[in-house]
């Protein structure tokens, strides 16, 4: 995955989500849960790439920085919490699902205990 638009579609795909443009810039571009407004992705272009900043357990933060140089800690939002993905062809498509995927989990709203009995 190198193009925004696979990533907006791929976002797209997780249930309760929506594409939010709240800087009125077209390059920056976020993925929310509808349910929250929380933000479990960041995509913009820079340095001739497109990027996406998501959130990481930080038991795992520093696995995926050293696992691919094109992770790494993210730019504008907290380095304890969110990487970014530099979709430079180097990360494999299934890594990448993965941490957007780790992302709209911890992100989700969190369920009581009462709710997940129902």
């Amino acid at each position: 995955m190198t193009e925004r638009q696979e990533i907006i579609d791929l976002c797209l795909n997780y249930p309760g989500v929506y594409e939010d443009y709240p800087f009125h810039d077209p390059n920056w571009c976020v993925m929310r849960h509808q349910e929250n407004k929380k933000v479990f992705a960041w995509i913009f272009e820079k340095d001739g790439y497109i990027w996406v900043n998501v959130k990481c357990d930080p038991e795992w933060i520093s696995f995926w920085r050293n696992a691919f140089e094109s992770v790494i800690p993210a730019y504008h939002l907290n380095k304890a919490y969110w990487n970014s993905i530099i979709l430079d062809g180097s990360i494999p498509d299934k890594e990448i699902r993965i941490m957007i995927g780790n992302s709209y989990d911890l992100t989700a709203k969190k369920r009581r205990k009462e709710e997940i009995r129902c």
